[in-house]
């Protein structure tokens, strides 16, 4: 694990990304965005999806899609596939999805000590769903999701909706929270690019991209096994 230079204060706040974060869905994603592209006749490969398309959202990953076939972005056409995707998807996670290895374990002791959040690209829905099955729902005071915005990351904005909900807190009532008294988790190097334009320092695990790609992060971990609460801390110190 490394760190990078860090501003002194107090970690008051932890915001997690989701997917490939908290539960193992990024290889169904990836199948659905190689099958939602098959159905306009063009082809993703897992070395693009995984570059170009992680951490964004749907309407970011059809967008992309036209961008990357040299066509203007058809709205109508654009909604019909992230409604095609959506109903695909929550078919495939009814039954729940694997939590990411020491997730489950990690998020209940920091729980214990800080106010939680999501800011994720995937829906409202489908986050509700997947925490509930986990039995981790009622961990997280927020949840900020693409139903909550029009840009989609390394836009900052969803992290930036979780903060204004985490400020809203009673909790944080006496003492107003600040951007950089919270954590990002993310998996996503465009993920680490949203989190720290809201001004929030940044854990990046390598889930699902070598640890070289997240080296912009304020702390890259290879998996949850490697992180510890006091080593987080010392960010904030």
């Amino acid at each position: 694990m490394t760190t990078k230079g860090a501003l002194p204060g107090l970690l008051r706040a932890i915001i997690f990304d989701f997917d490939g974060i908290i539960v193992d869905t990024e290889p169904v994603i990836l199948k659905l965005t190689q099958e939602m592209a098959a159905l306009e006749k063009w082809s993703v490969s897992e070395d693009e999806y995984y570059r170009d398309y992680l951490a964004l959202d749907d309407r970011g990953i059809v967008e992309h899609l036209y961008a990357s076939h040299g066509r203007p972005v058809n709205l109508a056409r654009r909604d019909e596939l992230v409604a095609w995707k959506a109903q695909r998807y929550q078919e495939i996670i009814r039954d729940g999805m694997p939590a990411m290895p020491g997730a489950i374990e990690f998020i209940t002791e920091v729980a214990r000590d800080f106010p939680l959040a999501i800011a994720s690209g995937s829906l409202l829905a489908e986050i509700h769903h997947l925490l509930t099955r986990l039995g981790l729902r009622d961990k997280f005071s927020v949840l900020a999701t693409a139903d909550d915005c029009q840009r989609s990351k390394p836009d900052p904005e969803v992290y930036l909706k979780a903060l204004q909900r985490l400020q809203a807190l009673p909790s944080f009532g006496h003492q107003p929270l600040q951007a950089s008294e919270c954590l990002a988790i993310e998996d996503a190097p465009l993920g680490v690019v949203a989190a720290n334009a809201a001004g929030l320092k940044c854990l990046a695990l390598a889930h699902s991209r070598p640890l070289a790609e997240l080296r912009h992060a304020d702390l890259v971990a290879s998996q949850f096994a490697e992180v510890s609460l006091p080593r987080i801390r010392d960010l904030f110190r």
